[in-house]
Parts: structure tokens; sequence; C-alpha cells
């Protein structure tokens, strides 16, 4: 349960918030193998706060996420001690943490019954930016994959499966209504609308992404709800190409990221 903040050295604030939630198949990696997303962004005048979270399989859903929400409510707290503005925040993640701050926004813009969701949805959070990358949004079926076109290696829709099943930990059918939260691509896609404003979402992904279906259909759908919704697609890219800083198409992407901030965050 720790952070890291990273903040501009020659910039006034009060400065945008961001809560980037690392990836890793919701199993592996950390905060410290994601500093390059805190630098990143917080070279552009944001205040980043990159955090840990419980992993598992040893710590199934909804652990992940209930920490992600702890760990909202911490930052709208205390975020104003590090010169971060909550009124202006973005919510960031790739892969595992790509689902993560989407669920995240879900428990900001559709009131739940879960205690944990509550206190988020009690604390009146609304985030003004969502940026899933190549993000694994709907953790059930993934044997999805092998129905695609074009289809999945079995290897690899084995893999993914192995992924979804370490997270739920139990079958889908046993977390009842809580699964909205595990899936929050097929909650958006049943198109109710949110009571508190979907905030604008870019959504990058490389054409080579085994997961770039989930993209595709998170654009689909976010309109369909009044959300703004840009989705960007890198010619030739793998999963996860944007942490690659020495790539062409990893530092384009991080200059759309830019400018889509520019555009959609109140100065």
């Amino acid at each position: 349960h720790l952070l890291d903040v990273y903040r501009p050295i020659e910039r006034d604030g009060p400065l945008p918030a961001v809560l980037y939630v690392h990836g890793g198949g919701f199993r592996i990696l950390s905060k410290d193998t994601h500093w390059v997303m805190g630098l990143a962004l917080s070279r552009v005048g944001h205040v980043v706060f990159n955090i840990n979270y419980r992993l598992a399989p040893k710590h199934p859903f909804p652990a992940a996420l209930e920490d992600c929400a702890t760990a909202l409510c911490w930052l709208a707290n205390h975020a104003s001690a590090y010169g971060a503005d909550v009124g202006r925040l973005v919510l960031a993640g790739e892969s595992a943490g790509a689902n993560l701050v989407t669920a995240l926004t879900l428990l900001c813009c559709y009131e739940r019954g879960e205690p944990w969701a509550r206190r988020v949805w009690d604390r009146g959070i609304v985030p003004r930016v969502l940026l899933p990358y190549c993000g694994m949004l709907q953790v059930s079926d993934a044997e999805r994959f092998g129905r695609a076109e074009p289809a999945l290696s079995a290897w690899l829709v084995d893999h993914l499966a192995a992924v979804a099943a370490g997270y739920l930990g139990r079958p889908p059918s046993e977390h009842g209504s809580s699964m909205d939260l595990a899936d929050p691509l097929v909650t958006i896609e049943r198109g109710d609308p949110p009571a508190r404003p979907w905030p604008p979402t870019l959504a990058a992904v490389g054409t080579k992404d085994p997961l770039i279906g989930d993209t595709r259909r998170l654009e689909a759908a976010l309109p369909a709800i009044g959300a703004t919704v840009e989705a960007r697609y890198y010619p030739g890219e793998i999963h996860a190409f944007h942490a690659f800083a020495f790539r062409e198409q990893a530092r384009q992407c991080w200059r759309d990221t830019y400018g889509f901030l520019d555009r959609h965050l109140p100065t």
C-alpha cells in the first residue's frame, strides 16, 4: 500500500493530478517497474500518484480494485499537499491497469452498493480524463479471443484465460453483480446513462496487440452513454508499446496523450 509522487520541479501549482495504475496481468509488476509513466506525465506539468495494489492470485478480485479505490480517496484528501488539483483529475493505466482505472471510473460515475465502492461515490470524485491504454477491459470469457478475427493462437488464449482465472479466483457467476466491476467494458456496453458525466477518454493500442478488440469495443460503446472518446491505433505496435519510449510510435503515443490532456483539462 505504497505510492510514489512525481512532481514537476519548475511549475507552480496547483497542477492536474494523475492517478496511474500499472499493468501486469493483475499479478506481476509494480509502481517501481512503471517509473517511466510517472516521469513522462510529470515532465509536462502533472502531479502523478503512481500506486501499488494487491496482486492476484494471492489476492483475487476485488482486492486490486479496492486498493485503487482506497488510493483514489487518499489522493482526494491529500492531493493539495503535493500541489495537485483533484478537480483536474486524470485516471490512467495500461493493460490490467486500464481495466482497473475504467472500473474506478464506474465507481465515480455510477452509484454502487459495495461498501468500498460507496466510499468513492460518497466522496464525490469525478475524473476529468480517462486514459486506458491497451486494456483487458473484460476479464470473463477469455475464450472470445479465440473466436475473434483473426483468432489468437490456442496457447495465447490459454494464457489470457489463466490471467482471468487468477484475477477472479472463482467462477464469474459467484461474484454476482460485482462482476460489473471486473468487466467494465460489458457494463458500459449495456448503455445505462451515468449519474455523473463520464470523462473524455483516450484509448490507445497497437495494431499487433492481442487485446485490440477490447479497445475497439470501448470506442463503439462510450458514445452511447454520452461520452467523448478518441481511440488511437498504432500500426504494427505490440502490447504496452508506449512504455518503450525510444520507439517513434511510443513517442507519438505520448504526444497524442499530451495533446488530449491539453484539450480536455481546464487550465
